[in-house]
């Protein structure tokens, strides 16, 4: 179990440090769709923490 939980961690922090340095390429690029960017960095920053939290609660049930 704790493997699959460092190895989701993992996944997780890797999704969302690409978003964010995705934003700010955008950013400092001065692309129309910086602000969609940043909204889906927002909307990543809360959804992947909760996403893997659901995956190794569930794995952690089907795993008894």
């Amino acid at each position: 179990m704790k493997k699959v939980k460092q190895i989701l961690a993992i996944i997780g922090c890797i999704l969302l440090v690409s978003m964010y340095v995705v934003t700010l390429v955008l950013a400092v690029t001065d692309d129309p769709n910086t602000m969609n960017a940043f909204r889906a960095s927002i909307y990543c920053t809360i959804i992947v923490p909760v996403l893997i939290w659901a995956y190794s609660f569930i794995y952690k049930l089907l795993k008894k």
